[in-house]
């Protein structure tokens, strides 16, 4: 017999024009073609959801049933989404002379990366509404991630990655049960092919924001951090942004968390951009609320390498909101962030998780960021998928060792 969550969504809304529209139903995109939102009756929430109620749960991600959109136990595709720690970064912090720095490591969770978050939800979600097949192009975690919890729920996925992505993500979303395929161009051309592939292909697009639960998974980010924080929160949050769920989901998490009356302040949200693919930036910089396509994106940090969002304007305005700004890095500042942090604090950074340690730096400086204030960054998946140095150092067993230079 399926157990029946706690269940508080009252409706669904247009991102853009707050158009209502049905729950318990598909939906890609509002009839707008904008990003659709999920909302709930938060005072009926505040009152199964205390925080005695909460201290009393798993920790893990489905410990906010009353702020999640899942309705039946038995439609919950889990593979242990456990929190993920905050670690400091003392030594750094030292060193650079700012405030307290600490690192959400999300690589500590079953795919190995953040992407978990909003896959696990939407998933679980398709599966409550009787989704068979589904379709999604990814830079990587993204589809690692579909694959996983499609095959858990019996689902048939489809993948398609830019022919550049890492070898290691195209393996495991393979290896987890997903057809896999390289496209010769970039994440936006992929989702093009998912798009236009609906109808023949039977399948549902899950492409980023194209439907509403990806986001709800992905806010729970902010849920756990600030009941980690003691119901706080950092000064300042530095967010990988690509196509930006999580960056949003986390603002809407602290608004509901602000509205039931568990967090008296807000943090700054900071979009992190890599120079060779920053439409967030641009658009920030530029005052716009929507950001142009931008040409010719290229960056290590792939994660990050989206030319277009079909949620910008949901990025650009939370960063607004919050009193936050938008930033690039280069990718030898990415990279040197990457060093720096595994070799002083011995935290091993994804690209885009070291590309929020070099916004810190270079918003430290600048003054963006001021010296008594607490920020955290997001490591969004673990290092260990991505190309790191080869030692070469070698000693011959057969030979006299010289100790002292060892």
């Amino acid at each position: 017999m399926s157990k029946q969550y706690p269940y508080f969504v009252t409706h669904l809304e247009c991102g853009m024009t707050g158009e209502r529209l049905a729950a318990g139903q598909l939906h890609n995109l509002s009839p707008k073609g904008y990003p659709i939102l999920v909302r709930y009756d938060l005072t009926g929430a505040a009152k199964t959801m205390t925080k005695a109620a909460l201290a009393e749960r798993p920790q893990d991600m489905w410990r906010w049933r009353e702020l999640l959109p899942v309705q039946q136990s038995e439609h919950i595709l889990s593979l242990g989404e456990v929190w993920t720690p905050l670690v400091p970064l003392p030594r750094l912090q030292k060193k650079l002379g700012g405030g307290e720095i600490l690192v959400k490591d999300e690589g500590r969770l079953p795919t190995g990366s953040f992407k978990t978050r909003g896959l696990a939800m939407a998933v679980s979600m398709a599966h409550e509404l009787g989704v068979k097949k589904i379709a999604m192009p990814t830079n990587g975690n993204a589809g690692a991630a579909l694959a996983a919890y499609a095959s858990r729920g019996g689902m048939e996925s489809i993948v398609l990655c830019p022919d550049d992505t890492p070898p290691i993500n195209i393996a495991e979303i393979e290896l987890q049960g997903a057809r896999v395929w390289r496209v010769n161009g970039l994440i936006n051309d992929c989702g093009k092919i998912v798009g236009g592939g609906k109808e023949k292909g039977g399948w549902f697009d899950f492409s980023t924001l194209k439907e509403p639960y990806r986001i709800e998974g992905k806010k729970t980010m902010g849920l756990e951090l600030a009941e980690q924080l003691g119901w706080d929160v950092p000064d300042v949050i530095l967010y990988p942004t690509g196509g930006g769920t999580g960056l949003i989901g986390m603002w809407k998490a602290f608004g509901e968390l602000e509205t039931i009356g568990f967090l008296k302040r807000k943090p700054r949200m900071v979009a992190v951009q890599a120079t060779g693919c920053m439409p967030i930036v641009k658009a920030y910089d530029e005052g716009k609320r929507h950001a142009e396509l931008f040409q010719n994106a290229h960056t290590v940090a792939a994660g990050i390498r989206v030319p277009v969002a079909i949620g910008d304007f949901l990025i650009l305005d939370a960063v607004r909101e919050s009193g936050g700004f938008a930033i690039a890095v280069d990718d030898d500042a990415i990279e040197a962030a990457r060093l720096e942090v595994g070799k002083q604090e011995g935290l091993l950074l994804c690209p885009e998780g070291a590309a929020t340690y070099a916004a810190y730096v270079a918003a430290l400086k600048d003054g963006r960021i001021r010296r008594d204030e607490r920020v955290m960054l997001f490591n969004c998946a673990t290092g260990l998928k991505y190309p790191m140095p080869v030692p070469q150092r070698r000693l011959n067993k057969d030979g006299p060792i010289d100790y002292a230079a060892l």
